[in-house]
């Protein structure tokens, strides 16, 4: 392996971690192994560095003004210790990259961003600076872990005096000393349950990591990597940029319009074009399916209707909690109906499926 490489990187051996590129980055897709990985999260809890996103900072007196015009939510309800989920997107809707903002006070914010994403989302951010704003990509100062599952807030209760039940979901505190770092700490998270996000300086991570899992062995926590994140976030319709989300994809048609305010006062980057794709009507929408024939939708396959082509697998795997063959894609609207049958190509074989509810999963609140 020759790509980045995350501070933990030297202790993913410890652990028998199975080392992958993924974008450019060497990380764990497995430890003991997807499935395993995948229900621990569901029943108990996993441990997972996710220090290959990035950070970028945006401060200045301009900086909410600024932000207003870049990201499609309205990033003036935000407030100080809080997260909001976002978008930035080009002229005609298609998308830059989804993001998760933190407010930090006043005019002082941390975008969390997609890793292969960093560049490029520098790059725009940049090129649309207006006054007094300043743009730094602080990815280097930071390690992120992600600790996700039903026992999460029991394991990481143990490692800290702060008490983490009072951090509210999208909600974050900072300086809280955990197994004796200081640590960013959130109530996020890319798997469907409850959980936390840890950033911390890149020389505390292995000390931290080591800490999580030491702490949690009563509970049965698992260290985790790519692919049960993957399948995870893929079972509660959490969207992967570069698959639901593109350039050509709208967040509309990904299904995150939640995220989409287009009656804000606010002008920003696309809202001309999603307005009118809010108020005409979507012409794609994503759409859970699931096999009826014997076979797995992969990402890329194409999906016909009456011998049509009406669309594209945009995820899909056999689901480890549902036990059945899924997938996420992005179809004509006028397919959308539960229950419609469509067919997916697989190699040579036209497959039967069926329009389903989504997400697949959805954890008991």
């Amino acid at each position: 392996m020759s790509g980045f490489k995350t501070p933990l990187f030297d202790v993913y051996q410890e652990y028998q971690g199975k080392i992958i590129d993924f974008g450019g980055w060497d990380l764990p897709v497995q430890f003991s192994g997807i499935k395993e990985e995948h229900e621990a999260v569901r029943t108990r809890a996993g441990l997972f560095d996710v220090s290959h996103m990035g950070e970028i900072e945006v401060k200045g007196s301009s900086a909410l003004t600024f932000l207003q015009k870049m990201m499609t939510n309205n990033v003036a309800v935000v407030k100080e210790n809080g997260c909001q989920y976002n978008a930035m997107c080009y002229e005609d809707g298609g998308t830059v990259d989804d993001i998760v903002l933190y407010c930090r006070g006043e005019n002082n914010y941390l975008l969390v961003v997609n890793a292969a994403n960093i560049a490029k989302d520098l790059d725009w951010l940049k090129h649309h600076a207006a006054g007094d704003v300043l743009i730094q990509n602080v990815s280097d100062k930071y390690a992120q872990l992600a600790v996700q599952g039903p026992l999460a807030e029991q394991i990481m209760q143990k490692l800290t005096a702060a008490n983490l039940s009072e951090i509210l979901f999208f909600h974050f505190r900072d300086g809280i000393q955990l197994a004796g770092k200081t640590a960013l700490i959130s109530r996020t998270g890319y798997t469907g349950e409850d959980g936390f996000e840890i950033y911390c300086k890149p020389e505390d991570a292995a000390d931290l990591w080591k800490a999580i899992l030491d702490a949690g062995k009563a509970e049965g926590i698992l260290p985790c990597g790519l692919g049960a994140r993957d399948t995870l976030r893929f079972e509660a319709r959490l969207p992967l940029y570069g698959q639901e989300l593109s350039k050509v994809i709208t967040p509309l048609e990904a299904g995150i319009g939640f995220a989409v305010k287009t009656d804000k006062a606010a002008e920003f980057i696309g809202k001309q074009a999603l307005t009118i794709q809010k108020e005409s009507g979507v012409p794609r929408r994503l759409v859970g399916i699931e096999m009826l024939d014997k076979g797995i939708p992969r990402t890329d396959y194409e999906v016909f209707k009456d011998g049509k082509k009406i669309g594209f697998v945009t995820s899909g795997t056999q689901s480890p909690t549902l036990k059945k063959n899924v997938g996420l894609a992005l179809i004509d609207s006028a397919y959308q109906a539960l229950n419609t049958e469509l067919e997916v190509q697989v190699r040579k074989k036209r497959l039967k499926a069926k329009v389903i509810a989504t997400p697949f999963y959805k954890r008991q609140r």
